[in-house]
């Protein structure tokens, strides 16, 4: 990691997949292991007590971006109720889902589709935390979202990349700045597999063609 705290440079390879333990089935579809899961959770630790600090007494509406966020939008709020139970001071929090697709193999389609998701007029007037995966489709989630009137709009997101595609939209909690890779592991996924490995990895060529829509 270079830079930033949370920047990875682009020179970084990553690291052996032989160095870490990969589901078989996935062994020919990756080049490396890219951010290990042991620094995404020491990472998301981090970013959790930020968020808390920053926060204040407001009443949090968490709500997670399907299906791409459920894993670092599950762990961040494990350590946020880590936190409200073993500090002075807590955050009242409920939970609210949902569900975007934006991308057809590993290009992004340029249409954000809600194919999912609840009631979100339950969000009226509430302090809100996004959780999403690389924050591509935050700029029309934010369009959509305004329509509730929330109080306030935090977003958090655990990876954001570099690229000349981007809108120049930050999120307020970043828990990686990266490369313009096409990465999965830790729920994201290529046409919905490599959801369940833990790292963040890199696919390979190999992989992009067998999992091809």
């Amino acid at each position: 990691i270079a830079g930033t705290d949370n920047e990875i440079s682009d020179e970084e390879q990553g690291y052996d997949l032989d160095l870490f333990c990969i589901p078989k089935h996935y062994a020919a579809d990756l080049e490396k292991v890219y951010i290990p899961h042991g620094l995404i959770l020491d990472r998301t630790e981090r970013l959790a007590r930020e968020i808390m600090k920053e926060m204040g007494g407001h009443h949090i509406v968490a709500l997670c971006v399907l299906k791409g966020g459920y894993k670092f939008f599950a762990d961040l709020l494990d350590y946020i109720k880590a936190l409200n139970r073993n500090s002075d001071r807590s955050i009242p929090m409920t939970v609210d889902f949902i569900r975007l697709k934006s991308y057809c193999n590993d290009q992004s389609t340029g249409e954000i589709k809600v194919i999912g998701g609840d009631d979100l007029s339950t969000l009226t007037g509430k302090v809100r935390i996004d959780i999403i995966d690389t924050g591509k489709t935050m700029k029309t989630l934010l369009e959509l979202l305004k329509q509730y009137n929330p109080k306030m709009v935090k977003v958090a997101s655990l990876l954001v990349k570099r690229t000349p595609r981007s809108v120049g939209y930050r999120p307020d909690f970043v828990g990686f700045e990266v490369p313009d890779k096409f990465v999965v592991g830790y729920a994201l996924d290529y046409n919905e597999y490599f959801r369940d490995l833990n790292h963040i990895c890199v696919i390979s060529e190999t992989g992009k063609e067998k999992y091809k829509a």
